[in-house]
């Protein structure tokens, strides 16, 4: 029996003649699989051919051709952080310093205003740390991005460590007018972030104006812990910046009487599973989630490394502040 002879098929570009071939197959009316044999090539590669080129009624060999070479032009163009070797290393620098991409690229625009060529888009930045190949500089610059999905907290979990009745409790309706609108600042929020298994936490103060944040670290977690990591942590800033602090009713604020009595900052408590009362202070434990992720046992993280952590924070510029950092605005308001 001979053997069925088989054709040996070439995957190369299209040329201009072949596609001057396809139309005029199709003008005859001929099957793309009786084209793919004439022209010896793959049926799935016409028939993308045709249906990117306008169909059959409407495919025309010049413009498939100009297609083409735009796309090819497109795809062996250089990337820019490719060619631009100085906007790379900045953008590199910055995306270690945990800087998201938006930052990084409205930031460029602040330290190189006259360069037009060190400007580059925040997508931009996306594609280029998605785009490396797996390995260790893609796993670095990944794990330097914030998560994408944000986790929330269980309906319950706030509940078992919230108290109705903490004593002398000052409701957030009794709170000064001039916090809301954010004009003066020294009006800080409030929160305890828990570590693995509810044995752990991390306080965060954030400053309403400036979006300073102060991270405390704790020993434990119950009231008089808390008050006193909080008091040393006040008592290091100026007392016109120590004028109120917005908090949930946690049971770890139950000694808010005894941080008022040694800082002088006045506290008021936020409704019952309201967080939006205290929205800065929520958004901003998310930016910390991006170091300490849920799990996190806190008894194992030094004070030094949580400080730092709290300076890479205060160092990045906001949206918000218009591309200045909550160090710099939060300095502007020590000094005035």
């Amino acid at each position: 029996m001979k053997q069925k002879e088989v054709k040996e098929i070439f995957y190369h570009r299209l040329s201009f003649a072949e596609r001057e071939k396809i139309s005029r197959h199709l003008i005859l009316g001929l099957s793309l699989r009786k084209t793919a044999a004439k022209l010896n090539r793959n049926l799935g590669s016409i028939s993308r051919e045709v249906k990117s080129g306008g169909g059959r009624k409407n495919y025309r060999p010049l413009l498939a051709q100009k297609r083409s070479r735009r796309k090819r032009k497109k795809q062996c163009k250089k990337k820019k952080l490719e060619t631009n070797l100085r906007l790379k290393k900045y953008v590199l620098k910055k995306l270690f310093l945990f800087w998201s991409p938006e930052q990084i690229a409205n930031s460029l625009k602040i330290d190189y205003s006259g360069d037009t060529s060190m400007r580059i888009s925040s997508e931009t930045i996306y594609s280029y740390v998605y785009i490396q190949p797996k390995g260790e500089l893609r796993r670095s610059l990944t794990q330097a991005l914030r998560h994408a999905h944000k986790h929330r907290y269980k309906k319950n979990s706030r509940d078992k460590r919230e108290v109705r009745n903490i004593p002398d409790m000052v409701s957030i309706d009794e709170r000064p007018k001039e916090v809301e609108n954010r004009r003066i600042p020294g009006h800080w929020e409030g929160d305890l972030i828990i570590g693995k298994l509810r044995a752990s936490g991390l306080g965060t103060l954030v400053e309403r104006t400036s979006r300073k944040l102060i991270l405390a670290p704790l020993k434990q977690k119950d009231h008089i812990s808390v008050s006193k990591a909080f008091t040393k942590e006040f008592n290091k800033i100026p007392k016109k910046l120590r004028k109120t602090l917005t908090y949930d009713r946690g049971s770890e604020m139950s000694s808010h009487k005894r941080l008022t009595e040694n800082t002088k900052i006045k506290v008021y408590f936020a409704h019952s599973k309201s967080p939006w009362e205290r929205g800065t202070n929520e958004n901003t434990n998310g930016l910390v989630r991006q170091f300490f992720p849920k799990g996190t046992d806190f008894t194992k993280v030094s004070s030094r490394e949580i400080k730092r952590v709290e300076k890479l924070i205060n160092q990045r510029p906001r949206k918000t502040l218009k591309w200045k950092t909550p160090d710099e605005v939060f300095e502007e308001r020590v000094l005035h």
